[in-house]
């Protein structure tokens, strides 16, 4: 497993014992037991891991409401807690940190639904991604940067 897999794995599991606590507890006391139990060797990652949690606790309305639109007959207090965290990790990291390709923040979050969710898990959070990835690849694809106009120029200009 990968340094960053395993990031990734350890911030889902800070986030679901979190959020199955009813956000009782002080997020920076599960984040420091949970990394300490599930990834002590982890190094310069643990920042990752810590990132992660913040950027997801920051934006969590915002994340919520995209699961709400993007999952709108799943209710986010139905949706199961482990694909509840997964999706706002995944959330996170495709449309607020954009630090990885978003097909490496789907396949990723699909691997960690496949291992600690449910059976549909993996098919969940795989189709509310990839719905969150279509839109914003269209709206991307809707901005006009200089590269483009020279990708179109070069086009326009070849016999």
């Amino acid at each position: 497993m990968s340094n960053r897999h395993l990031a990734r794995t350890v911030a889902m599991q800070i986030l679901f014992e979190w959020d199955f606590n009813n956000r009782s507890q002080k997020l920076a006391e599960v984040a420091k037991r949970n990394i300490q139990e599930f990834a002590p060797g982890i190094g310069e990652d643990k920042n990752f891991i810590e990132n992660l949690i913040r950027g997801v606790t920051k934006n969590m309305e915002e994340i919520d409401e995209t699961i709400k639109k993007y999952a709108p007959e799943w209710p986010i207090d139905k949706i199961t807690i482990i694909d509840r965290n997964i999706l706002r990790l995944g959330i996170y990291e495709l449309l607020i940190a954009k630090e990885v390709p978003p097909k490496v923040a789907i396949n990723e979050s699909i691997e960690v639904a496949k291992t600690y969710g449910g059976e549909s898990s993996g098919r969940f959070v795989n189709g509310v991604l990839g719905a969150v990835y279509r839109d914003t690849e269209i709206d991307d694809n809707e901005i006009i940067t200089p590269d483009k106009i020279k990708k179109q120029m070069e086009k326009n200009n070849k016999p």
